[in-house]
């Protein structure tokens, strides 16, 4: 179809200048409609892939890659288990938790919560509890000290401080055996503030010591173990082969599953987007056809005479063809140059226009996460120009195709 000739003619239509005005403007719209869509497709994904990575850094920083549980019952050799999966590839490392549902109250106020007892010296190797404290530090939950740290909300909404101590309430049974609801009550003191940014995390945790936690529950050790990986994307499958290390008795759960509704979620806004955004460019392509359309009515003289000259019908198609995907290409290329500088560059763009507009796009008053971010993920940028080309070559088919029907004696005779 791409003889030399027909590509030559192509591009002569192209880069010629005595098209109408009206065919020109349709031609440099249609180009620019590529572009703009394809630029549109290109930030607004990466801003989409940001939020998705921002979202799930602080889903993890109080929560590990993967966790092995007993379905609920204490593990007693889970400092054995741990050695087990040491040198497994990735693992970096482990920790125990004991998670509680509870009742804290300070009168006159009253929250449910998540009471996890943590090992404060193995902590930081699963979590970033560390770098989220805002007051007091992991050292000072002592065993023993019935100390606790709470997550900003919670210390919030319970209208407690550094100092002050809250009572935890658990359900338990009647010392008789019976079945008679029997609340454990215990006074913890508060030592410290977390605040990582996540409701999930700072509205509902407490931290306490693990040897509390257990004795709060009357248990022999703690109920799971929790892991963490170099590669948090690779995480699921280092996790499995790390726990193929163990003697059978634990479950396996990734991060992937415990935070797969909002995951899922942010997947189908994505591709729901995208969707949207890939109708700018289906206009742009509809711009093409009838720019092409136009021009093979224009052309038809043209046309003629090089059929007349030898030309054959696919090397008609090949000359419309060329300039559609020429079209394409050049509108493809600029799209994808403004969308990866606009992508690459939003932390400078958007306080660029709110400190001209005056307003923050981002309240960091309303919002947990007060900034834009942007994350380019080549895959994403292929796939949407290989569509953008693939779109606009679909739509030069017709033109060509109805250009390539032009008989050379009905054309001529009025010449």
């Amino acid at each position: 179809m791409f003889q030399p000739l027909p590509l030559f003619v192509g591009l002569r239509y192209s880069l010629a200048r005595e098209h109408s005005f009206f065919v020109s403007f349709i031609t440099w719209v249609s180009l620019l409609g590529v572009a703009v869509g394809v630029a549109a497709l290109i930030t607004v994904l990466s801003v989409m892939n940001g939020f998705e990575s921002e979202l799930r850094d602080r889903l993890l920083a109080l929560s590990a890659h993967a966790t092995l549980n007993a379905g609920g019952a204490a593990i007693p050799d889970w400092r054995t288990r741990i050695d087990q999966m040491k040198g497994s590839p990735g693992f970096i490392g482990a920790a125990p938790f004991l998670d509680t549902d509870a009742m804290l109250s300070r009168q006159p106020a009253m929250s449910g919560a998540i009471v996890r007892g943590i090992d404060p010296t193995l902590e930081p190797q699963v979590s970033q509890i560390a770098e989220s404290l805002r007051e007091g530090t992991l050292s000072d939950l002592k065993p023993g000290s019935n100390r606790m740290i709470l997550g900003r909300m919670l210390a919030y909404e319970l209208q407690v401080g550094v100092g002050d101590s809250v009572t935890v309430m658990i359900p338990g049974t009647a010392p008789d055996g019976s079945d008679n609801f029997t609340p454990r009550l215990q006074d913890f003191d508060i030592v410290g503030i977390f605040d990582v940014g996540s409701q999930e995390q700072d509205g509902v945790l407490a931290l306490v010591n693990l040897a509390d936690a257990q004795a709060l529950r009357g248990l022999a050790g703690p109920t799971g173990i929790r892991l963490r990986f170099n590669d948090v994307l690779r995480a699921p499958t280092l996790a499995r082969e790390a726990a193929s290390r163990l003697t059978p008795g634990l479950k396996l759960r990734d991060w992937t599953e415990e935070n797969e509704a909002y995951f899922r979620a942010i997947r189908i806004e994505k591709t729901t987007t995208g969707m949207i955004l890939l109708l700018i460019v289906a206009v742009a392509v509809f711009n093409v056809v009838a720019t092409l359309v136009m021009v093979v009515s224009d052309k038809r003289t043209d046309i003629a005479i090089l059929r007349t000259l030898g030309l054959s019908p696919r090397g008609v198609i090949g000359v419309f063809i060329t300039q559609g995907v020429l079209i394409g290409w050049i509108g493809t290329a600029l799209g994808v140059g403004l969308g990866l500088s606009l992508a690459l560059n939003v932390d400078v763009i958007v306080p660029f226009i709110e400190n001209n507009l005056g307003f923050h796009i981002m309240d960091p008053d309303v919002y947990y996460i007060s900034g834009i971010p942007s994350e380019v993920h080549p895959g994403d940028v292929v796939r949407i120009a290989l569509a953008a080309l693939i779109l606009t070559f679909i739509a030069t088919v017709y033109p060509a195709l109805k250009a390539a029907q032009t008989q050379p004696a009905e054309a001529l005779r009025y010449e």
